[in-house]
């Protein structure tokens, strides 16, 4: 919980609300070059970077940007209920926490639906 509450995203979450998405999200080491997710599978988990970097890139685009600790992906696909919009690759090893669709509907999605709002 101490880890996820340094993350920018979840500065609006109550004590409370964190404390149940810390209790629903999985922490994993991940060895540099592993794919997290893949542009065109389904999306079915939202994703939080504690550790370490990934790139994230496009097929019609190619290397698109860097993500460092503290940022996260994998919403799009949860949000908007379509593929994997790009595919995101540790370039380190890292660490990640990450929750299922549930989880994210439940306790996250309130801070996108703000997001589009603003």
């Amino acid at each position: 919980m101490t880890e996820l509450a340094r993350i920018g995203l979840f500065e609006a979450l109550s004590g409370e609300t964190l404390g149940k998405l810390a209790d629903r999200m999985r922490r994993e080491d991940v060895p540099s070059g592993t794919v997290l997710v893949r542009e065109g599978e389904p999306g079915d988990r939202f994703y939080v970077l504690l550790a370490g970097i990934a790139g994230v890139s496009q097929q019609s685009l190619g290397e698109r940007r860097i993500l460092r600790a503290g940022e996260f992906f994998g919403e799009v696909a949860l949000v908007m209920n379509v593929p994997r919009t790009a595919t995101v690759t540790a370039m380190t090893p890292c660490v990640v926490a990450s929750c299922d669709q549930q989880a994210f509907d439940e306790l996250l999605r309130p801070l996108f639906a703000e997001d589009r709002d603003g």
